[in-house]
């Protein structure tokens, strides 16, 4: 069977499961949309945070990126790893034990104000419609390539799939559904992985294999044989970086403090039964995220490997079929610069004739390889897992932001339960709307795109979270303005930066790197915003009233353990 039929077998039972599983788990109430319940097992939430955790800019992007840039794309893994383990260790068990549905519910409770929630929502917003455009463009690429459609068409399928499970499951749908994507894209990712690896090195093992010798028996290590290759085409070592210290810091700091401060991960510990579950979901879903974070290395060094040995130097009509079916897609286009038929691919953008994006690297990697068709097949199914149960979670959080923080919580509180879920069900359709606008017209590739979300997350969420568990001084006028001046700082750097706002437009994006602050990227940038955040919510704390001694109370009682306050509630 061709790579098409097979992607077509594949990708339709993996949907079918996913919409029979919401059917079945339906939410009934406004409890198990927000929180499925609040009953999930640790081993199911830790799944399913897992597949939240790890969206299209994980399994699609963040090898591509590896794969261009070397030891400069390693900040992404370094960030992203990091960051959930702080937040696994730093912020869940707290933000679990103090019971709320959504991170702005957190905020406008222990901040005791309207407007503190509703800075929040504002905020949660701006972080989730950012982050969801990514896996809308990643569900895109995938369905341009392998059910041969146009990304705009692709893009409105993802959304129609997400749509469904999302709207009619809420978070009790979307965690059952997303413990059987999870399945699917860490089988997708490894597979290929494991072939590859025996292919090129004999090792069974793709982390191991990463570092092992060539199959050729010419005794010349993988990476060894990268680095040449990178260099005679004029590109810098693979093992060695370009970036400047102080941006991979930035961006690293940044990924992993927006990590911490991401709303639709954070409202994943609250739907488990105790603290102690909380705990044990977040150290399952580290164990399993960490699967597919310490092979994406791997899969980077073996697609960029193959592709140089492919590419370079052969002759344009001898290409294979995959190369041809990726220029229909447009994400790889060929440019024969001096006419002599041959592909040339160097570092100079005089003389390359190769543009390759480079979130095509994962899902072309089997093809490149040459691994059967149901492989190439299998990674198509397991890059839109990631990318839709990302999707839904960034769409539950949208819609309680509206339903619950917006209207129940600060414009109409006498709405009944029913009259409330059917808003957040209407916040989720019109959310899933935006997100296609976002996702055929992307800011830039997958994994940059969700970069700038967790900036955003950085230089807003954090701070407020981190200072209202563990400095009960902490007070509303503070929270308020450091969220605020955060975000705005952040906003402003990536419009200015990004987008060519303020600098003559577009077109002048080109000529902005040398005016970055500090040399920081704006994928860095909010690392710098969440420092102010801290700044000037401690300055202004400094010169306002104290919060309510209950507020300071609730804040002691936060930080108790569960043991301590219940011994049978462990």
């Amino acid at each position: 069977m061709t790579v098409q039929t097979w992607t077509y077998i594949l990708v339709g039972i993996t949907f079918a499961l996913y919409i029979g599983i919401a059917i079945w788990s339906r939410a009934g109430s406004t409890k198990e949309f927000y929180v499925a319940g609040g009953g999930v097992s640790p081993l199911a939430n830790g799944m399913a945070t897992a597949a939240d955790w790890m969206s299209a800019a994980s399994f699609i992007s963040m090898a591509g990126i590896i794969s261009f840039g070397g030891y400069d794309g390693s900040v992404y893994l370094m960030g992203w790893t990091g960051g959930y383990v702080l937040l696994a260790l730093l912020l869940a068990p707290y933000l679990r034990k103090f019971g709320k549905f959504t991170v702005p519910d957190f905020i406008g409770d222990r901040y005791y104000s309207k407007t503190a929630r509703l800075v929040a929502v504002l905020c949660a917003l701006l972080v989730s419609f950012t982050y969801v455009a990514g896996q809308m463009r990643g569900v895109g690429v995938v369905f341009s390539r392998f059910l041969e459609v146009d990304i705009d068409t692709g893009v409105i399928i993802g959304m129609a799939i997400v749509l469904f499970y999302a709207v009619l499951g809420g978070m009790k749908g979307i965690t059952y559904t997303q413990v059987a994507q999870y399945c699917v894209l860490i089988f997708a990712f490894m597979v290929p992985a494991i072939f590859i690896s025996i292919q090129m090195t004999g090792n069974p093992i793709p982390q191991l294999g990463m570092g092992d010798t060539l199959n050729d028996g010419s005794g010349v290590y993988l990476l060894d044989k990268l680095n040449g290759l990178s260099q005679e085409l004029g590109f810098s070592e693979y093992t060695s970086g370009t970036k400047s210290t102080m941006d991979i810091f930035a961006i690293t700091f940044a990924l992993m403090v927006g990590t911490a401060g991401l709303p639709h991960v954070i409202v994943r510990f609250f739907t488990v039964k105790r603290v102690k579950d909380a705990r044990k979901s977040a150290g399952i879903a580290l164990l399993l995220i960490a699967i597919l974070y310490t092979t994406a290395p791997a899969i980077a060094v073996f697609a960029r490997t193959n592709l140089i040995n492919t590419v370079s130097e052969q002759p344009y009509e001898s290409m294979p079929a995959w190369f041809t079916n990726w220029e229909e897609t447009g994400l790889l286009t060929f440019n024969d610069i001096n006419s002599d038929g041959l592909v040339q691919y160097t570092a100079s953008p005089a003389t390359n004739e190769l543009i390759v994006d480079r979130d095509i690297m994962v899902l072309a990697n089997p093809e490149i390889a040459d691994l059967p068709a149901w492989v190439i097949a299998l990674v198509a199914a397991g890059g839109l897992a990631a990318a839709l149960s990302t999707a839904a979670g960034l769409l539950l959080v949208i819609s309680s932001s509206v339903s619950h923080d917006l209207i129940k919580k600060t414009f109409k509180p006498t709405i009944s339960e029913k009259q409330e879920l059917w808003i957040a069900r209407g916040a989720a359709t019109i959310a899933v709307i935006v997100a296609g606008y976002f996702g055929v017209n992307p800011p830039g590739f997958v994994a940059a795109v969700v970069a700038l979300a967790f900036g955003l997350a950085a230089a807003s969420f954090f701070p407020a979270i981190v200072l209202g568990i563990f400095y009960k001084r902490m007070n509303k006028e503070g929270a308020i303005a450091g969220m605020i001046v955060g975000i705005s700082l952040m906003l402003f750097y990536i419009l200015k930066f990004k987008f060519g706002f303020f600098d003559g437009g577009k077109e002048a994006i080109l000529g902005l790197q040398d005016d970055w602050w500090f040399g920081i990227s704006p994928e860095g940038f909010g690392s710098i915003a969440m420092l102010v955040n801290f700044v000037v919510a401690i300055t202004i704390n400094y010169f306002t009233p104290a919060p309510p001694s209950e507020i300071q109370e609730l804040v002691e009682n936060i930080r108790i353990p569960s043991g301590l306050e219940n011994a049978n509630n462990n």
